[in-house]
Formats: C-alpha cells, structure tokens, sequence
C-alpha cells in the first residue's frame, strides 16, 4: 500500500482547508464504502427476484465493511481498474456470495450511485454549516438593527443605515444559497441500475424468467435501500448536467462570502475602521510590520472563492462533451473538481462564521465617520422641511449646495465639518427654521428611512427558514 508523508507533494485540502467531517466524507476509505453498499442494495434487490440465494446475500452482507485498501491497491496495480480492484477484494473476502456480486452491472452502476449518494452528504453538512452562519447573522443583526452607520457608494460616503441592515444584506444572499442547497440536494438523482449504456440490457437478460422488471429492480435497490431516485433515461453515466448544478450552487455560495469578506476587507483599512476581523492575542499580522492586523480570514474567504468560481467551467464542459452515451474524459477531473469545490466552501463557511461570530464594530470610528460625512446626506432631509415651510426650493437647493461644497473643502483638509454650523448661521434659510431646527434636521443618526424595521422584518423571515 502506497503511504504519504511530507516528502511528496500533499494538497492543502489534505489537512490546512476544510474540516475532518467534510475530509471524511470524499475520503478513498468512504468512496469504497458507499461502493460496496451498491453492489449490497444491488444483491439485495436481486435476491428478491431470485437472482441470489438468502446464503449468498447473507456472506455479501457480513462483509460489507470489511475495506481491504492494500489488497485492493495491489490488485489495481496488475489491472489499471480501480472499481475492478476493489470488486475483486469484496468477491475475494466473500466465499459463498463472493460470485454473485456486480451481477449485469457496469461500473457506472456502481460509482455513479455511490458519487451521488457523497455529494448528497456534503451538500447535507454544507447545509448545517450555513445555518450556523445564518444564525451567528442573526444575532448580530438583532445587535445592531437600530446602530446608524454611513453607507457608502461607489466607495464614497453616501446617506446613512444601519449596521445591522447592512449585515442583512449578506444574509439575504445566504439565505438564498440555503435555499438553493435544499432545492439541489432535493433533486439529486442516481443514475440507476440501466447497465452498459443506459438500456438495462443486461438486467432484462438476467430477469427472463422473474416476475421483475429491470425497472422495478433499479427502484428496489436504488430508492427502497439507499433512498435514492433515478434518472428516467441515462447513457452509461448518469446526466454531468447535474454536477453543473451542484457546482453552480457553491458557486453561489462563494459568491456570497466573497462580497461579504470584500466589504469586510474595506471596513477594516484604516481610513474607514469600522470593522475588524477576529485577531487573536498572539496572532501575527505580518513578518515585518510588527503592528499589522491584516484581515487574513477574510483575505482568505475571498481567495478560495475565486478558486470555486472558476470549478464549474470545468463541470460544464464535462457535461457538453460527454459525446454520445459517455466519454470517459470526465473521470480525472471530477476526482478534483467535486471534493475540492466541496472542502473549501466548507472551510470558507467555518471562517465566514468565525468572522461575524466575532465581529468587532469599531463605534468610535463608525460615530466619527458618521460626523464627518453623515451631515451632507442628511441635508436632504433639511431641505425638505425648508420645503415645507414654504421656501422655494431651488432656491434653498442652491444655498445648500454653496455651503456643502464649503464644508466639504474642509474635510479633505482634515477640518471637522462646519456644514451645520454654516447652515444655521445662513438667514435665507433660518428666515424659514430656527437654527435648532436646522440643527435637528442635520441629525445624520437620525436619517436612517424604515432600515430598523426592514432589519427585525427579515430576522424574522430569516429565523423561519432556519
């Protein structure tokens, strides 16, 4: 048996990216696992027909587990066959059922099953990791649902929000990956039992003389043992189709972590500070700036995100050049492209909700933002009530717009923001509010619509679907 230690080369989902529980699932050790309860479900289902005798189905099952890795490595490397290899192991260690086993099959009976059947139980454990981000949102939307924050567009000061519905924003993108999940893992389809090229030829000659039909074999084992449903037509794989969709939804995923760790990214650097990643107390931010705390988590995120990104372009074209019943051009590329898509939207899930479980929001430096720019958006509030109480209000636009390039000017020189100040002392405009009024209406916390409500009203939208 061929062994591996950190003289060759190992993948960094080998043990840096990804969690032990999603490792397990798309290990060597599993794959012959979910084999071998296909070739079972497959004897099982035969034995009803008559096919295998209740002795042979018996010694099959009592071996089921038995994974023999280096006598099936010794075997593949005599014949070039991975499944044959581990067949031969199986019938090997089954003396009375041993024989029976693979009966009408071709391999894609047996792999194309069992690689549904993993992805089902990835896309189930990506599932749980996205209802613990969306929780660990939850929570700090309903933290921060009433906390007024600038909002900013095309990266500059823009009106006012909350940080709490900001953070709803990821959220909604999250919760509709959730739900596509669910829908994906809800349409997963085996390929079956249909044999060669998808015509259950093979089948239909073995049960000649049985009161079964191939179909209601294919059904027995595949959705009364292993609970799968079959495709209605296949070739001699199941559709590469649906790895498309598979990969299309982490994809989705990826997305979704990317924008919220890109914004993440631009709220930590300095000239904002809003927002900062977890840091621990040891942790070093770089080898030689001693006071870095660089936003390596999120970095990360968006990293492995551009690396998902690009996986289902590999599975589309596995899909479109499947020529005919199949091409076997498919085989090395899918043993990358579904583990690894898998393991890092895992260990991108695993850090997204270590990041907002830990978030700190800097209210110091949101408040100082919030004061420096906050004031020119909420001028707008002021002129509607110049408007209405009864100035012009192209006129008072214009003495708005005057004195905000003004203050502006100051800010960029590093001055506080004298726009309220300005304001109130302009008598076109206290002709129509007192200057407490003014000074009230430029209250930029206060100018933050519905986001409070819109914030409690989807947590508890997000709340049911979790």
């Amino acid at each position: 048996m061929v062994t591996y230690d950190h003289e060759t080369y190992l993948s960094p989902f080998t043990w840096r990216y990804g969690s032990d529980e999603m490792r397990a699932i798309w290990s060597e050790i599993h794959r012959r696992r979910l084999w071998r309860r296909v070739w079972v479900a497959l004897a099982t289902a035969q034995a009803a027909a008559g096919l295998v005798t209740d002795e042979e189905l018996a010694d099959i099952q009592a071996h089921q587990d038995e994974i023999d890795l280096a006598r099936a490595h010794e075997i593949e490397a005599e014949i070039g066959h991975d499944l044959m290899a581990e067949l031969r192991t199986f019938a090997a260690q089954c003396p009375v059922g041993g024989g029976r086993l693979h009966l009408g099959a071709t391999s894609a009976d047996v792999q194309d099953n069992a690689e549904v059947l993993r992805v089902r139980e990835a896309l189930t454990l990506i599932h749980s990791r996205l209802l613990d981000l969306l929780a660990a949102f939850a929570a700090q939307i309903e933290r921060w649902a009433d906390f007024p924050c600038l909002a900013y567009t095309h990266l500059q000061p823009a009106e006012p929000t909350t940080v709490g519905y900001r953070l709803c924003i990821y959220a909604q993108d999250l919760l509709a990956d959730l739900k596509a999940v669910r829908r994906i893992r809800a349409e997963l389809r085996g390929k079956g039992f249909k044999g060669a090229v998808g015509t259950s030829a093979s089948y239909a000659v073995l049960l000649e003389d049985s009161e079964v039909t191939p179909r209601q074999m294919e059904q027995q084992a595949l959705t009364a043992l292993l609970g799968l449903e079959a495709v209605p037509v296949s070739g001699q794989v199941y559709p590469r189709k649906q790895d498309l969709e598979v990969l299309n939804g982490l994809a989705g995923i990826a997305q979704s972590l990317h924008k919220f760790a890109f914004d993440l990214r631009v709220l930590q650097a300095s000239p904002y500070g809003e927002w900062r990643e977890p840091f621990g107390q040891q942790q070093v931010g770089s080898s030689a700036m001693p006071f870095k705390r660089n936003p390596v988590t999120a970095e990360k995120i968006c990293s492995l995100a551009r690396f998902v990104a690009a996986l289902p372009r590999v599975a589309w074209d596995n899909a479109a050049n499947s020529l005919l019943e199949r091409t076997l051009d498919d085989s090395a590329n899918r043993r990358l492209i579904l583990p690894e898509a898998f393991l890092a939207v895992d260990e991108m899930l695993l850090s997204a909700r270590r990041i907002v479980a830990g978030l700190t929001v800097n209210e110091e430096a949101v408040a100082r933002n919030l004061a420096a720019y906050g004031v020119f958006a909420a001028s707008e509030r002021l002129l509607m009530a110049l408007v209405r109480a009864g100035a012009d209000r192209q006129a008072m636009h214009e003495r708005v717009r005057i004195h905000s390039m003004a203050a502006w000017a100051a800010v960029e020189r590093g001055e506080p923001n004298p726009l309220v100040a300005l304001l109130c002392a302009d008598k076109a405009i206290t002709a129509y509010l007192p200057p407490s009024q003014v000074e009230e209406a430029l209250d930029a916390g206060g100018y933050v619509g519905d986001a409070p409500h819109r914030c409690r009203a989807f947590l508890a939208e997000l709340r049911a679907a979790i």
